[in-house]
């Protein structure tokens, strides 16, 4: 059976209510069931809501992840298996740490060749089940990956250990060499249910398929029309082959939503509908009428920002909301910036979901770190934060000479440096400071006299773009992961706020910074509004919800214009964004944009322009 619920249409209840029929109905012994969810919460919830149905009735019942169920399997089978019954699950650090292994025992400059790039190619191979062997080496790049990955699955043996991308694949092979232990559990397990569907893998869609080929006895919750986690492997056309696997099954459409008003859900049709190849769902609601969308253009994103402050406290005020019942939502992290600063500069508590705070994140440290040791040479923490900052071979025990001969000669470590850097061999200090890390911190010093010769010529700005480019630094940080890419998009955010300081000096700046990251401690007093990513949004909701930066380029990504699937998921976030919201929905967008740290015209998303106007108000309301 498969189960296609829009957004609000109780996913969660289908499936609690279908356990509890099986067993108290049906008199289906609970170890006869598996339910597999994504997330350890989700998973808590939905035996929670068992629980209470069945009167605490459990016994046996298997819920869980698909990595935690997997874990099991492997543990009971691990006979059949390189690893032992007591292997350990290797997390993202471990992982990073032997493929960082695996780079270097192949003699590769992890420079030329990141570890975190093969990484990333690895687990996208496994979650295809392409193992080392059928690894395709079709480039000169493939070649080189497809041997980091033979020995980085070396060392997890070694290690005696997998990692997350493992335990699924471990199982569908375990399942295919050896089908007697897949027909074990085939006939152990007489009902399969499965939550977030659209969510699911290549290797987990492999999993349910083995596990269900006995009894045909897969139930499938998902919507195909909220799967935005395709950077992750997830295929919503999952859903098309699970209908043309089982041409037999039974396809039920949930449309009646009991979240949103009639209104928010007609703009988010308006958004879906124009996604190609779905199943058409309609989405209804007993909820007739309610508030117009609010669409408005601010000039920029402080503006934006500020309209978002205002228009809370202006809810409140009226008794239309609490502060709690407010979501702000947008497309990537560094968007989060404006809107912080303006809770901040109105002295109001906010919630950060799955975030740090903006002046809080490494990137944002450390390029800050620079520009007060640029400012302040006798600034020791700065200096320490930043001196292997890209890696530079500078250790710990190069640091410690450092300090001991800075403290020697009364000087702060940055003035030891800048006469390394000055005198070169020539240096009093020459001596102590030999080899590659001799030469590091030489090169460190000239830089540091080079900036802080320059700072009193250049703008704010202008240092920035010449610290970046000295070390390196947006190669350290964009190693080619769409981690790495947000990262560096915090730090053109960054750029883009010293723009707006043309005139300010470099002291200003920094005193603005600090005084803006001091308030980042203002308490969370009760209910605040809580600002999120649109991903870090699916299954919530908020009585208001505003969405940000509705300009091309942002929303959707610049990143999926050149790709057709790229470019619907984006359009399938836009619609999990509008469903979140419950009463009211703001579409807000600015006319200038601060882009990757350069201001600019920006244009009104395409997304905009699908909603009809007799759904909206506001300036944007055509």
């Amino acid at each position: 059976t498969l189960i296609l619920a829009g957004p609000g249409s109780g996913k969660t209840r289908v499936l609690t209510h279908r356990i509890a029929h099986l067993v108290g109905q049906l008199g289906v012994p609970p170890h006869k069931l598996m339910a597999v969810t994504f997330t350890n919460k989700a998973a808590r919830e939905m035996k929670s809501r068992v629980e209470v149905l069945l009167e605490g009735n459990l016994r046996g019942l298997t819920i869980g992840t698909f990595h935690a169920i997997c874990a099991r399997f492997l543990r009971r089978e691990a006979a059949l298996l390189p690893v032992t019954a007591d292997f350990v699950i290797f997390d993202e650090s471990d992982q990073l740490a032997l493929a960082k292994q695996a780079v270097k025992d192949l003699n590769l400059n992890d420079k030329q060749y990141p570890p975190q790039k093969f990484l990333n190619k690895i687990s996208a191979a496994k979650n295809e089940l392409i193992g080392p062997e059928e690894f395709a080496a079709s480039t000169y790049f493939a070649e080189i990956a497809k041997r980091v990955y033979v020995r980085y699955q070396q060392l997890l043996i070694t290690n005696n250990a997998l990692d997350f991308d493992d335990l699924l694949m471990k199982v569908v092979e375990l399942f295919r060499d050896h089908p007697e232990v897949l027909e074990k559990y085939q006939r152990y397990y007489d009902h399969i249910l499965v939550d977030e569907f659209q969510d699911t893998n290549t290797a987990q869609y492999a999993l349910l398929r083995q596990l269900a080929k006995l009894n045909h006895n897969l139930y499938a919750v998902g919507d195909p029309d909220q799967s935005v986690y395709r950077w992750r492997g997830a295929d919503y056309r999952n859903v098309r082959r699970f209908q043309e696997d089982y041409p037999d099954a039974h396809t039920i459409l949930l449309e009646e939503n009991y979240r949103s008003t009639q209104l928010i859900l007609d703009a988010a049709m308006a958004v879906i509908d124009l996604h190609p190849g779905r199943t058409r769902k309609q989405l209804f609601t007993q909820r007739k009428g309610g508030v117009e969308i609010f669409a408005y253009e601010a000039y920029n994103e402080e503006e934006e920002a500020q309209f978002v402050v205002e228009a809370i406290a202006e809810l409140v005020r009226k008794g239309a909301c609490d502060p709690g019942d407010c979501a702000i939502m947008y497309r990537t992290n560094a968007q989060s910036r404006a809107v912080e600063e303006a809770f901040l500069r109105a002295g109001l508590p906010y919630k950060l979901v799955g975030a740090q705070r903006f002046y809080g994140r490494k990137e944002i440290k450390d390029v800050i770190a620079y520009l007060r040791l640029i400012h302040n040479p006798a600034d020791t923490v700065s200096l320490l934060r930043v001196i292997n900052t890209p890696p530079r071979g500078v250790g710990a025990k190069t640091l410690e000479q450092l300090t001991t001969a800075a403290t020697a000669a009364h000087l702060a470590p940055a003035d030891v440096l800048r006469d390394l850097g000055e005198h070169g061999p020539k240096s009093p200090f020459a001596l102590t400071f030999g080899g590659k890390a001799g030469a590091a911190l030489a090169n460190f010093g000239r830089m540091l006299n080079h900036w802080h010769t320059a700072r009193n010529e250049l703008s704010v700005v202008q240092l920035i773009d010449l610290v970046l480019d000295r070390t390196g630094y947006k190669d350290y940080l964009d190693d080619g992961t769409e981690e790495g890419e947000e990262r560096w998009e915090n730090v053109m955010e960054l750029r883009g706020v010293a723009a707006e300081y043309e005139d300010a000096t470099l002291t200003d700046f920094l005193q603005e910074v600090a005084l803006v990251s001091d308030q980042d401690t203002i308490a969370e007093e009760g209910k605040a509004p809580t600002l999120l990513t649109l991903h870090a949004a699916k299954g919530l909701e908020f009585p208001v919800v505003f969405i940000l930066g509705l300009d091309e380029g942002v929303l959707p990504h610049q990143r999926s214009f050149d790709d057709p699937e790229a470019m619907h998921e984006e359009r399938r976030l836009m619609y999990v964004g509008m469903t979140r919201a419950k009463d009211r929905l703001y579409l807000l967008r600015a006319f200038r944009r601060s882009l990757y740290g350069d201001s600019s015209l920006s244009n009104p998303s395409r997304f905009l322009d699908d909603i009809p106007d007799r759904l909206l108000a506001g300036n944007l309301a055509r």
